[in-house]
């Protein structure tokens, strides 16, 4: 499963890039930048310490003193005089200095972004902690029995029955209909402020004031469904006539909750190969500790810090947390001995690095990555190990003979995974889209009429409810999907620069990433190090030598 990068809600608005500024006179922006990072940083420390809390123990307490950090942080990035000077300094166009300029940029949007009124603020920060409450406490009922997303992967991935598998699916959804409610109303408070910025809607503000385009986003993804229409359809038909005479039906009669994944976004691992017998009996984190040692970006530090296993009360997921950009960086996760967590925290520790190896010389602003999808770059680039054969050998020890086995179906896992996650990105970013355009439409039907079209997925009979806010994006990083996607693109590009440049290889051919420092060393010179001096276009086309391209995407994975 795809994980985010969680930076605490507050500092939601907070981090989403410049490209929205340039200052009047250097000498009193310098000033007013270090009185405000005097302000916030130890306040934004706190509140990532209390977020930490409240998402490992679930307790109210913690999440009510969230709530209140949140409120002043975002009272302050709402002064209406401080925005007032911060637009002066823009107008003056007297910022050169490229750090500041660069600070500027980034003070422009986050203060723009929260100019709205007290009581508004107020109710947006208070519905925003109460829906992420529910959420990360909500424990689904299974058979009379409280159950873990863990105990739910575990029987989508197993069990044969095909009843008890729609139970457990269905199970997977209950939080879905639990936090609807609330949920809607805060998407229609987060439409409100933004109507009031001047932006049609909330979906549409967090796009532009990410340094992103609405439109060059709608033609990225007309042309990623275009191209996987195709191999997409042949690829599920393969799939289908494997799944469906394990559960002793027809493929036609094959229903959502036969494919392994609440969501469908992972591929089930059914070929001749189940590659999850590979982990089991593993120490997933002492395997993933011993690789990042090996490419010179150790981690013993954070994962001594981190909180990795399943429990009451916890956070049901994963992500990677940065306390206080100075080195603090965790992972919360849930492990299990199987493939699904050997990827999801190779992916959070990618993040993770990302976090610790930024240049600690540079301002506090800007010791975060480029971009949102810059960093989930970087967690893909590492999360694909887990089914990659060469990589699967060295760190699992395994003969010439397994390898080769493996190689005949991780190519395939690896091509469909990457295929049908592009499936599983329209479906999130058109239903978003949609959400915020109109959150009163029926969403439910319209949850299904996308799943339908882009997954060709059965929508089940009865009434549609509302499973699909079970998705824990749309309530922790709203507007957020598309970056994974994007993501995508940039780990492959990435992938192509140092088989090419870094490691001058022909080709990828029995390549493992394992033991060569040249990874690490490439990664924090030129991607983590400058953490979000660069604007992303200008790091991404100085650490690959070109803009960010779809081709080699397409070239790895749609064939």
């Amino acid at each position: 499963m795809k994980q985010l990068l969680v930076v605490w809600p507050a500092l939601g608005l907070l981090v989403l890039g410049g490209g929205c500024a340039g200052g009047r006179g250097e000498g009193p922006f310098a000033r007013f930048v270090e009185g405000h990072v005097a302000r916030v940083e130890p306040l934004a420390a706190r509140a990532n310490r209390v977020y930490w809390e409240a998402a490992t123990t679930g307790k109210t307490e913690k999440f009510e003193e969230l709530k209140g950090l949140q409120l002043q942080l975002r009272r302050i990035y709402s002064d209406a005089n401080d925005f007032t000077r911060i637009k002066r300094f823009d107008e003056s166009k007297q910022i050169r200095e490229p750090r500041l300029a660069r600070q500027l940029d980034k003070l422009y949007c986050a203060y723009l972004q929260n100019q709205i009124e007290p009581d508004l603020l107020r109710r947006i920060v208070e519905l925003d902690t109460k829906v992420q409450e529910s959420y990360n406490n909500y424990r689904a009922t299974l058979d009379g029995r409280k159950v873990t997303m863990s105990d739910i992967y575990t029987s989508l991935t197993t069990e044969k029955d095909s009843a008890k598998r729609e139970a457990a699916w269905r199970a997977s959804k209950q939080v879905g209909d639990i936090v609807i409610e609330d949920f809607l109303a805060l998407v229609r408070l987060r439409n409100q402020a933004a109507r009031k910025l001047g932006f049609d809607n909330y979906h549409t503000l967090a796009i532009i004031t990410g340094e992103q385009n609405p439109m060059d986003l709608d033609v990225i993804f007309e042309q990623l469904d275009w191209l996987t229409r195709g191999p997409f359809a042949r690829l599920k038909k393969d799939l289908d006539a494997i799944l469906a005479p394990s559960y002793a039906i027809a493929p036609r009669d094959l229903m959502p909750w036969h494919y392994h994944d609440p969501f469908f976004q992972r591929t089930p691992l059914v070929y001749e190969l189940d590659l999850d017998q590979y982990y089991r009996g593993r120490d997933i984190k002492e395997l993933a500790q011993e690789y990042f040692a090996g490419i010179s970006l150790p981690v013993n530090d954070i994962l001594a810090r981190s909180d990795l296993y399943d429990r009451e009360g916890k956070y049901p997921h994963a992500f990677s947390h940065d306390v206080d950009r100075r080195g603090e960086v965790r992972v919360l996760a849930n492990l299990q001995d199987t493939e699904r967590w050997m990827e999801t925290l190779l992916h959070e520790l990618g993040h993770a690095v990302y976090s610790k190896y930024h240049d600690p010389n540079e301002p506090w602003l800007l010791r975060e990555p480029a971009h949102s999808f810059t960093t989930e770059a970087v967690a893909m680039l590492f999360g694909r190990l887990s089914r990659n054969a060469a990589w699967m050998q060295k760190m699992l020890n395994l003969s010439d003979e397994e390898t080769a086995r493996i190689q005949r179906v991780s190519d395939r896992y690896l091509q469909f995974q990457q295929i049908l996650f592009v499936r599983w990105a329209l479906v999130m970013y058109q239903f978003e889209k949609a959400l915020y355009a109109d959150p009163d439409q029926d969403l439910n039907r319209l949850w299904w009429d996308l799943v339908e079209r882009y997954q060709l997925l059965r929508r089940p009979p009865g009434p549609p409810d509302a499973g699909w806010a079970s998705k824990l994006h749309f309530t922790t990083a709203p507007c957020y999907y598309h970056n994974y996607m994007l993501g995508e693109l940039l780990a492959s590009q990435l992938h192509h620069h140092l088989v090419s440049r870094v490691l001058q290889l022909e080709s990828d051919e029995g390549l493992s990433y394992v033991g060569d420092e040249r990874i690490g060393r490439y990664l924090r010179e030129q991607v983590l190090g400058p953490g979000a001096r660069l604007p992303w276009e200008e790091m991404i086309t100085q650490a690959t030598g070109e803009p960010l391209s779809p081709k080699y995407f397409v070239e790895q994975f749609v064939k």
